[in-house]
């Protein structure tokens, strides 16, 4: 039975937190959309935890990238939301999307983002975040890109690349249309940033961010940022 949104939930070794991201969609899933959870091969009891929260739960390839174009192939949604293990959606998400796609006549979008912190610091990275993706039409995972399956698989999903695969998906959907901005806020972890440092970590997205806008490797990059979550 095909279902109005599928949300598709790339992990690896989540086992802390996917649980309570999963109980927050249940009231989606009993709306009558789906929920698809793609692991890369955790080691952890991450695939045993996700089984009673999601529709489908499958093992793919590990890579962001590589789970999130696995989990569009098996879903049954008109739209797909590609979904953070560590984000959670407003109140709501599902209406907002399907209602504003509908009266907008954009084929794709992403909603602002707010870290789950009270640092000044880090709320200004979310604000500045929100600001950049709207000036520039690019969006990033955190944002929960959304976009009508058929557009996605036309376009061949997610470029499968060590990592930017979502801004280089972007830019191919800001080729057919910019992007819905939805002012709602997805609560996004700040785990990232507490680990590595705030300063550190700002820094360095920017430095990955700048070096593949002028053509840098992304394998490369890749390596470099997991290099930095193998330090902390």
């Amino acid at each position: 039975m095909r279902s109005a949104l599928s949300i598709i939930i790339p992990c690896l070794n989540e086992a802390a937190g996917i649980t309570a991201t999963l109980e927050r969609l249940q009231a989606l899933r009993a709306r009558g959309h789906e929920v698809v959870v793609v692991d890369g091969g955790s080691d952890d009891s991450t695939l045993t935890l996700a089984q009673p929260g999601a529709d489908q739960v499958i093992v793919a390839q590990r890579g962001r990238a590589a789970q999130m174009n696995a989990g569009a192939q098996i879903a049954r949604g008109d739209v797909v939301l590609f979904l953070h293990a560590d984000c959670g959606l407003p109140l709501g998400a599902d209406q907002t999307i399907i209602e504003t796609l509908r009266t907008s006549g954009k084929r794709w979008g992403r909603f602002n983002v707010r870290l789950d912190t009270g640092n000044v610091l880090l709320r200004l990275v979310a604000r500045m975040m929100n600001l950049r993706s709207r000036w520039t039409g690019v969006a990033t995972g955190d944002q929960g890109i959304f976009v009508e399956r058929e557009l996605f698989q036309s376009l061949g999903g997610f470029p499968e690349i060590a990592l930017m695969e979502d801004i280089a998906l972007s830019k191919k959907l800001r080729s057919v249309c910019r992007p819905l901005c939805i002012h709602e806020r997805i609560v996004v972890s700040a785990r990232r940033w507490q680990r590595n440092g705030v300063v550190r970590t700002i820094a360095l997205m920017w430095r990955l961010r700048v070096a593949y806008f002028f053509g840098g490797d992304p394998r490369k990059l890749g390596a470099a940022y997991a290099a930095t979550r193998t330090q902390s």
